[in-house]
């Protein structure tokens, strides 16, 4: 493990293993062993960072990290003050289709500040947080999904933003299973 995933993970587990928060640590855990299964769809200088990225997606559900209420937004500010690199910040910031989540917060502009990787190390890093479940669990995408619009009330800017952000974060999701797919053809990474 790298100095890099390992500090990641020692500070998702700082932040996120508690009683109150014990559903976002098990899918925070399951996502960052996901995230080691799809590193053969990202570049090899990029595994690395994918794994952190994946520890640290979620670090911003911390009750003592909360600011905004886009826990994206959150956690990547509280990166970018702890001197994390602004290409990790950015994956923490713009996971998932954060920006959907943003517009119903009114906090675009704010997002925006961050830069946005939007190739195959963020398809990556939605494809492993779309891919696990609230207690760990292995889901697939229309599952999580569903799953997320359950779990949010139709008038949370999390439901608007989850349901006109799902064509996207398949289409995340079915291009790094097709990476994987192809990996796996040519013999592994």
């Amino acid at each position: 493990m790298s100095d890099l995933v390992a500090q990641a993970q020692q500070l998702a587990a700082n932040l996120l293993d508690a009683p109150t928060l014990a559903h976002r640590w098990a899918h925070v855990q399951g996502v960052g062993q996901r995230a080691v299964e799809l590193t053969a769809t990202v570049e090899p200088h990029q595994r690395d960072l994918l794994v952190a990225a994946s520890w640290l997606h979620d670090v911003g559900y911390a009750p003592e990290l909360v600011d905004t209420g886009l826990h994206s937004l959150d956690g990547a500010r509280y990166l970018q003050q702890h001197g994390f690199s602004p290409q990790l910040v950015g994956l923490v910031a713009h996971h998932t289709c954060a920006r959907f989540e943003a517009t119903e917060r009114g906090l675009t502009d704010d997002l925006a500040t961050f830069p946005l990787d939007d190739g195959p190390l963020m398809d990556a890093l939605v494809t492993a947080d779309l891919t696990v479940g609230p207690q760990g669990q292995r889901l697939d995408a229309d599952e999580r999904i569903a799953e997320i619009l359950r779990r949010y009330p139709p008038e949370s800017a999390v439901h608007r933003a989850i349901n006109r952000a799902a064509p996207l974060l398949l289409a995340h999701v079915r291009r790094t299973l097709d990476r994987l797919d192809c990996t796996a053809l040519d013999g592994g990474p």
